[in-house]
């Protein structure tokens, strides 16, 4: 049986770096799951690799062809940004050694539970103290073209919602990663990711 092993964690949590350093690990053999957004591509980004960076009319397509797995829309100051997730080929799950690995939020990773089934989603939690995401996020911030400030704080403040603890419960997740040091972070992920005895290697 195959499995979506899906990282998620507040902003600045480092999704991106963890997701990245699994794949390297070529032995864990994952497969990747591209998802949409309609928000601009930031410097360092690749199109197709941390996103399809789509437009309206896309995720329109979708929602029409009833493909459109979950979609957040979220209002910054800068328009309306929407993220979603297409049944769009990427994903086979009829297989045991298809086994993907992705990056979303909880509710996200909420919604392609009830798509998928429960016992197909495993939830690679981050966790990193609020002063240190916050320094994370503003060098990350300093180093774009035009940095949207604002739009950092908007995002922390939402995090404080979205990951409050009755959510986690609600999705079952009650185990958590700390990612203030990546490497022993990043062990102790591979270890868990070993112990789905179905996990082909």
């Amino acid at each position: 049986m195959g499995r979506i092993f899906y990282i998620m964690g507040k902003s600045a949590s480092g999704k991106d770096t963890v997701f990245k350093r699994l794949l390297e690990k070529n032995v864990l053999n994952f497969q990747t799951v591209c998802l949409y957004t309609t928000r601009p591509i930031r410097i360092g980004e690749t199109d197709g690799v941390e996103y399809f960076f789509a437009d309206q009319a896309t995720l329109k397509r979708f929602q029409e062809e009833d493909k459109l797995i979950e979609v957040r829309t979220y209002p910054t100051i800068h328009g309306d940004w929407s993220y979603f997730t297409a049944d769009d080929g990427q994903i086979d799950l009829s297989k045991a050694e298809a086994n993907y690995l992705m990056v979303g939020t909880l509710e996200s990773y909420e919604k392609m539970r009830q798509y998928y089934g429960t016992d197909r989603l495993v939830p690679i939690y981050l966790e990193v103290k609020d002063n240190i995401r916050l320094k994370r996020a503003l060098e990350r911030e300093e180093q774009q073209k035009i940095p949207r400030y604002k739009e950092l704080c908007r995002r922390y403040l939402a995090d404080e919602e979205d990951f409050k603890e009755e959510n986690l419960r609600r999705c079952n997740i009650v185990n958590s990663y700390d990612n203030t040091k990546l490497e022993e972070c990043l062990l102790e992920i591979e270890k868990d990711i070993r112990k789905y005895k179905n996990f082909v290697l």
